[in-house]
Order: structure tokens, then sequence, then C-alpha cells
């Protein structure tokens, strides 16, 4: 196998392509060569033997080469073992699948060491298909065997057939021209194991006649000397016409590995040697790194094993040489170049070449390391540097402040302070920038020029940025001071115009105010309070265009100094426009509202009159009433005369009051008219329409009722045959004790009037009085039911016939009453008392619950037993 050194040397000599020439000229032959049996049968013996050389040290070995390589798990093996690589895990598996799996893995193995696999598929190998994997078995050894000898710019079979040419040549009878009839005779083999090893072959004894002998011969030696495996056996050789040439090239090449060590070491120390004394530095980290771990490859992995092999070459020349003088023979002389000597003076100058190789690999990977530290320091200062100034340049040459407010240009000086303030702080960097270039140059870094380049762009921009700074902190301040005289002018106009905008709008709002007055002193004093406010109007006039001028001189300093923001007082919302609206505004409603002063004036003046009017005759009509009201009481309650006498009293009263109706109709209409003039309150009278509709009203009730009433006292009267003097003594008992003189004495009056007659009552007595007197339990007793009350005491009759008869109209007319019509009628201790003491209802159609009160008002007179 060929380490990495020689793979590279050898792949710059330009082998490859007469390789690959080669390895298809097999493919073409591939075909037709595997059909004849004899062949195949050298092919299986020969390759089985090579595996089995290899296979063994890892402790296994095959016996049928088509069958033990269809699971993929040895094929694998055999190519860990001569390539010293490790391929990917195995599958364990005892399925087709996983044997498939494992063959292809080791195919991929041999196609990535640049071997063109035709026709030979996973699919055969596992089905144990002879030819396929013949095939493969030949693919592999031509790839690790045959491919790597190389002999004077030849490589693989024809480097294999020129090494056998030079070593054999010496040799009588021995012709190597091919890989087949060549070794028929057996002398082909002798000859190489004489040339390398003459202790173990007396080469002048052969006989060339004598091919199965020599063949023999060779292979034994080959096996126990040497560790060949015998691969064929002599019969097979002889007994073929043409043997099989890759069987033959095959053994032949496990000659060359045993024989051709001297040879190989000596060359891979003439590739190696300038390898190590060339000094040519790399220009980056990566690839002088890479050099270090060659070389650190070469020392790890590909001397060693030339240190062992140079010291097996000693020990074997040293035993060979030993043994040939033991036998008294002539000492080996190897070719002129390839001595012992040769190889320790070749040897020695290789590692004179390696002595220093290391440090110099060190010193020079240390100067990249801090150039490639240099340079990255420079390209990621660089990069924050051009990153943070990225941009800049177009920002501070923004005229952005044109068009700014106060408070933006305030903010973009604070902000161009920090911007400054940053300017500053970067100020280092440009010139630790510059510092890291100056060094690159003077240790002469490979791209230094972009470095000088990129550095220098990066001093240009700063002096640009360090102008531009400059000026524009000139273009703000000169802003700002222009922006604080509008703002103070600003200022100004927002204290004068907001009182005075609020005067306006206060005043429009007295001028429009809807007022309502009901008196010619209230129109008076709205007028002069009028007048007094038109004489304010010149000195608000005055400080009208005092505001006007200052909003003049903000625009006078706007177009002088060519200012372009749009300039918004940031203290009021009031505009010059709404001030000289809202001032004429209040021009015009100033007429407006004297007008409208005057009309009221003229309006209240016309209500006067109305008021006056009315008061006139309603001073007149409600004492009228009043008096009528009087002289009826005075007339109901007289207790001289008969009742016939105060009938026709009252008949009298009754006409004078018809009367008299017009002047109240006359009244009305003068109400109507103060109605619809709006007007609420009268000074001149205490009455109202309202008072003098009820005093009517109640005087034609009371006229009528009092009529009424004494008709009736004639009625009963004359029905009782109560006498004149009863009656007088009837109403004066009555006037006596009706104390609030409503015409109805109250329980209490009512009481103490039985009481002063002499009645003894108790609860249960004056209740069943109270029933009598005020069935609808009203708490008031008329004159009527006195009346009634009186007669029915002193005629004694009929007593219990009208309790009943009152019990049937709180019934509606039942024979029975329920407690909730006795509770809802009668005054509760009443209620209670009748509930307690009368008797259930017996009687048809009861309800539940139902109460007989006729029983209850016999029992209550004596008349039953109840």
């Amino acid at each position: 196998m060929m380490t990495q050194i020689e793979t590279t040397l050898h792949y710059d000599n330009g082998f490859i392509d007469d390789e690959e020439d080669y390895m298809l000229q097999e493919d073409e032959w591939d075909r037709d060569l595997l059909l004849d049996p004899a062949w195949e049968k050298q092919q299986r013996k020969t390759f089985t033997a090579w595996c089995n050389s290899h296979l063994r040290k890892a402790g296994t070995q095959i016996e049928n080469i088509e069958d033990d390589f269809r699971n993929g798990l040895k094929l694998m093996l055999l190519l860990e073992v001569i390539s010293g690589e490790r391929l990917p895990k195995p599958d364990r598996g005892k399925m087709r699948f996983h044997k498939i799996a494992n063959v292809n893995k080791a195919l991929d193995f041999i196609t990535s060491k640049g071997v063109k696999l035709v026709s030979i598929g996973a699919e055969e190998i596992v089905d144990g298909n002879v030819k396929m994997t013949l095939g493969m078995i030949w693919t592999i050894i031509l790839r690790f065997a045959i491919q790597d000898i190389s002999v004077e710019e030849t490589s693989a079979k024809e480097g294999l057939l020129l090494w056998c040419q030079r070593k054999t040549a010496p040799y009588r009878n021995v012709n190597v021209q091919n890989f087949h009839v060549s070794w028929k005779d057996g002398l082909a083999f002798c000859a190489l194991i004489h040339r390398h090893r003459p202790d173990l072959i007396d080469y002048a004894k052969l006989n060339k006649d004598d091919p199965m002998g020599n063949l023999n011969l060779a292979f034994e030696i080959a096996e126990k000397h040497l560790d060949i495996p015998k691969m064929l056996d002599a019969e097979d050789i002889i007994n073929t016409p043409k043997p099989d040439e890759r069987a033959i090239m095959t053994y032949v090449s496990c000659f060359y590995h045993a024989f051709a060590g001297a040879e190989q070491l000596l060359e891979w120390i003439r590739k190696t040697t300038p390898w190590l004394e060339n000094r040519t530095p790399e220009k980056t980290m990566v690839e002088m790194q890479r050099k270090l771990e060659d070389f650190r490859d070469y020392r790890r992995m590909h001397k060693p094993p030339k240190v062992q092999e140079k010291c097996q070459l000693e020990i074997s020349f040293n035993t060979l040489q030993t043994k040939l003088r033991i036998s008294n023979r002539p000492a080996f002389m190897p070719s002129e170049g390839k001595m012992v000597s040769d190889i320790a003076s070749a040897w020695q100058g290789l590692e004179g070449a390696e002595k220093g190789y290391e440090e110099w690999l060190l010193t020079e990977i240390r100067r990249l390391e801090r150039l490639d530290h240099l340079a990255e320091k420079f390209r990621q200062k660089a990069t924050t540097h051009e990153t943070w100034a990225n941009g800049k340049e177009l920002i501070l040459s923004l005229k952005d402040y044109e068009t700014a407010s106060l408070t933006e240009v305030r903010a973009l000086l604070r902000k161009h302070d920090a911007f400054e303030s940053d300017l500053a702080a970067h100020q280092d960097r440009v010139e630790q920038i510059a510092a890291i270039a100056q060094e690159l140059n003077e240790l002469d870094y490979h791209e230094v020029a972009a470095v000088n380049q990129r550095c220098q762009s990066i001093c240009d921009l700063w002096d640009q940025l360090g102008t531009l700074t400059q000026k524009r902190r000139e273009a703000l301040e000169r802003t700002e001071k222009l922006l604080e005289t509008i703002d103070q002018l600003f200022l100004e106009f927002a204290k004068r115009s907001a009182p005075f905008n609020n005067w306006m709008e206060g005043a429009m709002e007295d001028l429009q105010d809807m007022f309502i007055v009901h008196t010619i002193e209230e129109v008076q004093s709205l007028i002069s309070a009028h007048e007094q406010f038109k004489a304010t109007l010149p000195e608000a006039d005055g400080e009208r265009q005092a505001i006007l001028g200052i909003q003049n001189e903000v625009q006078k300093i706007s177009q002088s100094y060519s200012i372009k923001a749009n300039l918004i007082n940031p203290y009021s919302t009031i505009t010059t426009e709404e001030l000289l609206a809202k001032w004429d505004k209040v021009k015009k409603l100033v007429p407006q509202r004297e007008g409208s002063l005057q009309e009221e004036l003229a309006r209240q003046h016309a209500n006067e009159r109305l008021r006056r009017q009315f008061a006139a005759q309603a001073n007149l009509i409600g004492p009228w009433i009043q008096t009528r009201m009087e002289e009826i009481g005075r007339c109901s309650l007289e207790v001289g005369g008969t009742l016939e006498d105060q009938m026709t009293q009252l008949k009298q009263f009754e006409h004078v009051i018809v009367t008299y109706k017009p002047n109240v109709d006359k009244l009305e209409g003068d109400h109507q008219l103060i109605q619809e003039s709006l007007i609420f309150d009268n000074k001149h009278t205490n009455y109202t329409m309202e008072h003098i509709r009820v005093g009517w009203e109640l005087l034609l009730t009371t006229i009528a009722r009092t009529i009424n009433e004494i008709e009736t006292q004639i009625l009963t009267r004359d029905a009782k045959g109560i006498s004149q003097e009863q009656m007088h003594e009837f109403r004066s008992s009555f006037n006596h004790f009706d104390r609030k003189k409503h015409g109805a004495m109250d329980t209490d009056d009512f009481r103490a009037c039985l009481i002063s007659m002499g009645y003894d009552l108790g609860e249960v007595e004056f209740a069943r009085i109270m029933m009598m007197v005020d069935p609808s339990a009203t708490g008031m007793v008329s004159f009527q039911s006195f009346i009634d009350f009186m007669t029915r005491e002193t005629a004694d009759t009929d007593t219990a016939d009208q309790v009943v008869a009152s019990f049937r109209i709180l019934a509606a007319d039942k024979p029975y009453i329920l407690v909730e019509e006795l509770r809802r009628e009668l005054p509760p201790e009443q209620a209670e008392y009748c509930i307690l003491r009368m008797p259930p209802y017996r009687g048809p159609g009861g309800l539940p619950g139902a109460l007989d009160y006729t029983a209850f008002s016999t029992a209550l007179y004596g008349e039953s037993d109840l």
C-alpha cells in the first residue's frame, strides 16, 4: 500500500493514465479469459491462497471463494487487512438484504480507491456467481498488490514485468516476456529466489528439462522461507498450454513484495528526501498546518514502517552473508546502488533533510499565525469600523434640520453630540487599523495590497466624516437659534391669544345667549351690560392687532432665513384665521344682540300691561268667592230659623253665584293671553287662575251640597217626626264638636260628642255605633249620619235591621261575609271584633270561612240567642 507521500509523487509523475489504460485492457479481456475451465481453476486456487495470506493476519480464512464471500463479512475484513483502513460497520443479519448491504459497502470502498467496477454487482456476489466473484478479487489484487509497483517509469503489469526481466536477466535459460508460458519451466521462479536469497537455492544444479522439479522446489522454498503461500501446483502450470495470466501475476507479485524491499525503500527515500528539503513557505496558515500534518503523518505513520523495513533488510543481509560464508560460497553482492551501505547513506541524507524541517514548519506557522492573527484582527476592526461608518456620511449630509421643529432640532443636536462622542471613541480604532496595516506591510503579508487599499479607504472616509460632522454642527446650532426666536414669539402669541380667544368665545356666547327675562327691569339690566361691553371693543381690537403682529413677525423670520419647516405653534392650537373669523363674528353679533334686547324690552312692557289687567280682575273675584263661601257656611250652621228659611236663603245665594259666572269667564280670557305671552308670575296679585278656578268650583260644589243637605234634613225631619227644636239641638251639638269646622266630625270628635250625651262607651259599643254612622269606614261622621243616628237612638227601632243592611252593603248583597272583606272595609279593631264574635255561615251557597252577619246583628241587639 502506498503512503500519502508516495501517492502524491507517483501521481505527479503521470503514471495514473497508464494504470487506467491497463485497467481498461483488463476489462476488455475479462469476459473471454474466465471462460476457460483450466484458467478458472487456476484463478480459484491462486486467489484463494492470496486472500488467505492476508485473512490469516485476522485469524481466519476461506475455503470456497464464491461461497465464503457471499455474506460480505470476510470480504469487508479482507479489505480492512490489505488497506489498513476501517470500513463501515457491517450488517449482522442473515437476510439477503443484509448480505447485499455488506457487499455494497465493500464495493463502495473499492470504488473509493479509484477503481472502476465493470459489470460487477452485489447481487451477483451474494448469489455466488463464480465469474463475478473472481473478477472482483482480481480487481482487488490489481489495485492493492500490483497497481503500486513502479519500475523506471512503468507501473502495474508493465512495472512488474520489467522488474522480473531485470532480476532474471543474468540467468541462463530464463527469458521472461509475459506472465504465462515464460514461467512454465520454473526457472524464472528459481532465478528470482536465487537473485535475492542465493543461500536458499543452487541455481547451477537446476535442470531445464525438469520443470516439475523446478516449480516444486521454487514453491516449497517460497512457502517455507519467504512466507509466500503455495498458490498453484506444478501440474497446474505444466499441464496447461498457456497458464492463466492473472494467476501467474498474482503469484509473481508476492515474490516482488518479498524481494523488492531494498528497492522500494530506496525509492521511498529518493522521493521523500526532496520533500523534506523543500523550505518554500506557504501563504496561508491552513496550507502550512497541512504541511505540518503531513510531516507528523510521515513521522507517525510512514517512517516507522520504513525504519523497521530498513532494520529487517540489514538483518536479512547480514544473515545471508553469514550463511554464504559458512557454506564457503561467494558473498551476495546486490547491484550497484542497492547495497546496504547505499541504503544507509540515503537514510542518512533523509534524516539530515528531516532535521530542522519540523522547526522550520513551526517557525513558519508561528509567523503565519501572527500574520493571520494580525490580518484577522485587521479584518475584524475594519469590518466593525466599516459597519459603524456605513451610512454615516449620508446621515451627516442630510439637511433634515431645515424642516424640523425646535424640539426636533434640539433632539438632532443631542443626537449629534452623541455621534461626536462616538466619533471620538472610534479614533483609537482607526489608529489601530492603520498600525496593524503598517505591521502587516513590515511582515510582508501576502495580501498586503488589499489591506492597504482597505486601510486607505477607511482613513479617507474618516477624514470626510470629521469635515461633515463640523459642518452639520454649525448648521444645527444656527437653525436652533432661529427656531428659539420663533419659539419665543410662539410662546408670546400663545400667552396673549389664549385669553383673547377666551374673551371672544365668552363674548360670542353672551351675545348669542338665549336670555329669559320676565320683567322690564331685567331687560334694562341686560341692555346696560351690553353698553358696557361695547365700550371695551376698541381695547380688544388693539390686542387683536398686537397678536396678529406677533404671527407676522414669525412669517418674516421664516421667509428671511428660508426656513422650510412646517412652523406650527406648539403652545397653542389657535390660529390667526380663527381669531379673525371670531372677531368678525363678534362685530356682527353686537348689533344683533342690541336689536334683540330692544325687542324684548317692548315685549316686557306689553306683558306688564297684561299682568295689571289680570290682577285687577283677580283681586276682585278672589275675595268675592271667599265671601260667598263664608255666607254659605254661616247659613248651614245657623241654629235659629227653620230649615225652609235656610233653603230659601241658599237658593238666593245660588242665583247670585250663577249670575257672577261671566266675570270668571272674562278672567279666564285674560289668563289665556298671559299664558300665550309666557308670563309666569304677577307681582300685582296673590291670586292665580288656578286659585280662582278651585275656589269657584268649590263654591259651586259647596252651594249644591249644602242645598242637598238641607233638603235631606227636611225629609228626615218629616219622616222621623223630629221637631224643629230637636233639629236645632242636633245642629248645635254637631257644630260644637265639629272643632275643625269641616262640616263633619272625626272619630275622636264623635266619641266626645257621644260621651257628652251620656253614652257609656266601651270599645265594642263604639265600634258598633261607628259601623252604623260610618259604614264605609272613612273615619268621618257627616251631619246627616249624625241626624240618622240620633233619630234611631231616639226612636230605638229598626236597629238590628239597619246593622244587617250595613253588613249586606259591605258583603256586596251576599247572605254572608268573608274575613278579608271585613278587614278590607272596617277599621282594624272593628274588623277583629266582628271576626271573633261572628258565627260561621251555614246557609246555602256559602264559601269556606264565610261568616253569618245576620245572626251576629240579631244577637248584638238581643233579638236572638247567639
